[in-house]
């Protein structure tokens, strides 16, 4: 856990410094080169562009079919994120005896526990940091959505339901709502795993940056977290509901009786 919030802070400064970078003023355009432009940034333009035509010129709706578009085909990614959870999930009995076996905290004990936790983990054929690649997938797009948008002037100067796409929300509703989203997506990933201050640390964290740094970016940005949190959230019912609602019926029962 140490090491996934190690590397959410890690993409995160990478995030900061690419949004800065020396061509952000630059519009993007077929003629921009340089790897970032040309297999990122425009082709994500490009494809908003033509997806916005298709649907009468309107650059709202083009970002969220967009979104839907790139969160279809990161989809096997992110199942195997949410396979990941469950399998963490069902390792917890095993991980809790070998945290009361190995209890000490000398360097020695807790040496041994680390090699007995990822022996663990390869015995049953678990990745403990699967569940941090699809962000780290997400986050170049994330980077190119917010340069597209930005570099894109037909984007940028459109406006959609309350908003300017290339604008910060002047009402903050779509930052808080991205946050909202962001805490309910986790908290689902999260359900039914044994919590501890780490992984309670990360489920608000997470949504605290999002609305910070959704205060400050286009609000055409916030538009396409909160269209992809809503398609994980449901994505992620559907694979752990079945699960959840077993062990909840469980739960009930065994208190009945």
């Amino acid at each position: 856990m140490n090491k996934r919030i190690l590397l959410l802070f890690g993409l995160l400064s990478v995030f900061l410094l690419l949004t800065g970078c020396s061509e952000f003023n630059k519009p993007i355009t077929e003629e921009s080169t340089g790897f970032w432009n040309e297999y990122i940034v425009y082709p994500l333009s490009w494809l908003i562009k033509e997806m916005a035509y298709l649907l009468g010129g309107n650059f709202g709706l083009s970002i969220i079919v967009v979104t839907i578009l790139i969160r279809l085909v990161i989809l096997p990614l992110m199942i195997k994120q949410t396979k990941s959870s469950k399998a963490m999930q069902a390792l917890q009995p095993e991980m809790k005896k070998l945290r009361e076996k190995y209890s000490s905290k000398d360097a020695k004990t807790q040496q041994k526990l680390q090699q007995e936790t990822m022996a663990l983990f390869q015995k049953h054929g678990v990745n403990p940091m699967a569940g941090c690649f699809p962000l780290i997938v997400q986050m170049p797009i994330l980077i190119g959505f917010y340069h597209a948008i930005s570099r894109t002037r037909e984007i940028a100067q459109d406006s959609f339901l309350w908003f300017d796409l290339g604008e910060k929300d002047p009402y903050y509703i779509l930052p808080i709502v991205a946050g909202i989203t962001t805490f309910i997506q986790q908290k689902i990933m999260m359900a039914g795993q044994e919590q501890n201050p780490q992984m309670a640390m990360m489920l608000w964290m997470m949504p605290i940056m999002i609305v910070i740094f959704a205060f400050n970016f286009p609000a055409a940005l916030s538009l396409y977290w909160v269209v992809g949190n809503i398609f994980m959230i449901v994505q992620t019912y559907f694979i752990k509901g079945p699960d959840l609602k077993a062990q909840t019926s469980g739960n009930a029962g065994g208190a009945k009786k």
